[in-house]
């Protein structure tokens, strides 16, 4: 028996070793699946397929791998504004490329200045005589901006072409709180300040209803301007003014109302639409698919065509996303991470500073330490630049208080000098199931702030002071960066919101012009001529394993992600719905949440949920109510 005894056991040891080693054989495939890069794959003759299934971003958010899988759900693709900007402008001049395709199915739109920047790259491939034809199931008001700068706009005669315009409703919790027990303490500088009004009325303010109604109406002429001019046929005013009458014409056909309206060109499927890009760009020789033609995809472009790095280096910081202090990012605007990129560029002999804004504000200390760390650029005599992308208020508006030139869009979302925070406190839930709260104070300050007993009005005197003295601190910045008195920023503020073309009136903005822009001022000011400079983006590069986690959850969740891209009128509704049950699950995790004092513009249009939640959503509405009703 001790014979076999000791066989066992050196069987069992080799077993357990062998188990150890193909463990870490695997682990080490999976690390090299995961480390390697994509094949860029091979750039042909013929059309530059730009597929855009997924959303316009200024940075693309981090994935984690881990939160990926076990959600089970595949995360929405993001698309670099930038990006596609680049591929088309290198495609005006490529000869490879005879014609540039969007393909728009599962499009889930962007901000209204990357959209009208890239509609201005289509038209200079246009003007370099190559056709740019778009394709989708159906077009909105982000889809047609794109569309309208297209020499052939193709739409499924399943599908529809619907032009709604800005604006609509909010949701208002102050009735829901005070059934639920819940007490929504709100501390505010700013009389325009309406992103405290959800918690505190049922209703919309005269004074929110009038600075976003402003908004709203310029930014709404600037994209009737902007598709006028680049299709003049389409008659926006009878689709949204006569909308019966443009239905009758079409004899209730959506998709034919769209074509005799002039928003779209032509009517066909996939493989209709395939066989015309064929006769532009020619047949693809290795694949039969009807409706297939030669074509090279958005990244294999991009990896074909890289990047220049003459002359000397301007450093370009992005601020995208919510401003929150840590470390959080990219996509998110972590105030520590972007402080620390900044400040380990110092010593990397930057010709001038850009910095992207593309962010509705956030955390005010996270803003401070990012405008901090930019003055340390200026301190040192570099140049610096702001260049706004589609919202930069509030917060966003505080990290350009340390900069020579702030550049912004007609379309730009700024201002919103204001502060707010906001606290809840739950005594009325407290008395209901019958809590009380008593004991031995000192001072009225002793256990405060008490989210069971209530707060004190000393406590309440405390907080309120911390927002005033904040928002002090903004007016005296603003003040100091665009050289005007305090007075004259505290009355354009108030947590006003302006469009850019105002905001440039005002003295917000210094001039017209996109990130290039920004750009070939900073390398002016450098001293340097065009060609003598190159950007530089400072942070991390895209993870490896992103395309590859983003293509494996996306093949397992394809109907899902069809359903929430789907072109028809009730699909495109839906995923509104969607979308906003996700944004109110953020916003009740703000009211629940402690995220101290906000320089924020929760109404500013376009508003994204942060990165983490850009899942397919999942019980948004039930997850709302579970969060509020939660013990």
């Amino acid at each position: 028996m001790s014979f076999v005894g000791k066989v066992w056991k050196v069987l069992v040891g080799i077993k357990d070793g062998l188990v150890l080693v193909f463990m870490l054989l695997f682990f080490v495939a999976l690390f090299g699946i995961l480390s390697a890069r994509p094949s860029a794959g091979q750039v042909r003759d013929g059309a530059l397929l730009i597929d855009l299934s997924g959303r316009l971003v200024e940075e693309k958010s981090v994935l984690d791998p881990l939160e990926a899988l076990l959600s089970g759900s595949a995360p929405v693709s993001e698309y670099r504004a930038r990006d596609i900007i680049r591929a088309l402008d290198a495609a005006a001049t490529d000869e490879r490329i005879t014609a540039v395709v969007l393909d728009m199915t599962m499009f889930m739109g962007g901000g209204q200045v990357h959209l009208t920047e890239i509609g201005e790259a289509m038209d200079r491939v246009r003007k370099a005589k190559k056709p740019v034809l778009t394709y989708a199931m159906g077009y909105g008001d982000d889809q047609m901006l794109l569309a309208a700068h297209a020499s052939e706009v193709w739409l499924d005669p399943q599908g529809a072409a619907i032009v709604t315009g800005p604006g609509g409703n909010n949701l208002y919790f102050a009735d829901l709180l005070q059934k639920v027990g819940v007490n929504a303490r709100i501390y505010r500088a700013g009389t325009f300040k309406s992103a405290v009004e959800p918690y505190a009325r049922s209703d919309m303010s005269d004074e929110a209803r009038e600075n976003i109604g402003g908004l709203y109406n310029a930014m709404w002429a600037e994209w009737q301007a902007n598709v006028g001019k680049a299709r003049p046929k389409a008659q926006i005013a009878q689709v949204t003014g006569k909308t019966a009458e443009w239905l009758a014409a079409g004899g209730g056909d959506l998709a034919d109302a769209a074509l005799k309206a002039g928003l779209v060109d032509k009517l066909g499927d996939r493989v209709q639409f395939g066989r015309r890009v064929a006769e532009l760009a020619g047949k693809d020789r290795f694949d039969s698919t009807p409706g297939a033609f030669a074509s090279s995809d958005l990244d294999a472009f991009l990896a074909d065509i890289g990047t220049e790095r003459k002359g000397k280096a301007i450093g370009v910081v992005t601020i995208a996303g919510e401003i929150v202090d840590g470390e959080a990012g990219p996509g998110t605007a972590g105030g520590t991470r972007i402080a620390d990129l900044l400040d380990e560029a110092l010593d990397d002999d930057l010709a001038a500073l850009v910095v992207r804004v593309d962010s509705p504000g956030g955390s005010a200390t996270a803003s401070e330490e990012i405008r901090r760390a930019i003055q340390r650029y200026r301190d040192r005599k570099i140049p610096v630049a702001v260049s706004f992308a589609n919202v930069a208020a509030s917060g966003g508006y505080w990290v350009a208080t340390s900069s020579d030139r702030i550049f912004a869009q007609p379309e730009t979302v700024t201002g919103s000098i204001g502060v707010f925070a906001v606290l809840p406190t739950f005594e009325p839930l407290a008395a209901k199931i019958g809590v009380n709260a008593d004991g031995f104070k000192t001072t009225p300050l002793a256990g405060q702030p008490d989210i069971i007993g209530g707060f004190t009005p000393e406590i309440d005197a405390v907080l309120q002071a911390g927002v005033s003295s904040t928002y002090r601190d903004f007016l005296t910045r603003v003040s100091r960066a665009r050289k005007l008195p305090v007075e004259r920023v505290d009355a354009i503020g108030q947590g006003r919101v302006w469009d850019g073309g105002a905001a440039r009136q005002i003295g917000l903005v210094d001039q017209f012009g996109g990130l290039e822009d920004a750009l070939a001022w900073a390398g002016e000011k450098a001293g340097l001529k065009q060609g003598e400079w190159h950007p530089v983006f400072l942070g991390t590069a895209e993870q490896n394993f992103d395309p590859l986690i983003r293509q494996l959850l996306a093949s397992e969740n394809g109907g899902e992600t069809a359903r929430m891209a789907g072109g028809d009128p009730f699909a495109m509704i839906a995923r509104q719905q969607d979308d906003l049950a996700a944004r109110l699950l953020h916003d009740a995790r703000r009211l629940m949440g402690t995220s101290g004092v906000q320089v924020m513009c929760l109404e500013c249009p376009g508003r994204l949920v942060p990165a983490p939640a850009r899942h397919a959503p999942q019980g948004g509405m039930a997850g709302l109510m579970r969060l509020l009703l939660a013990d």
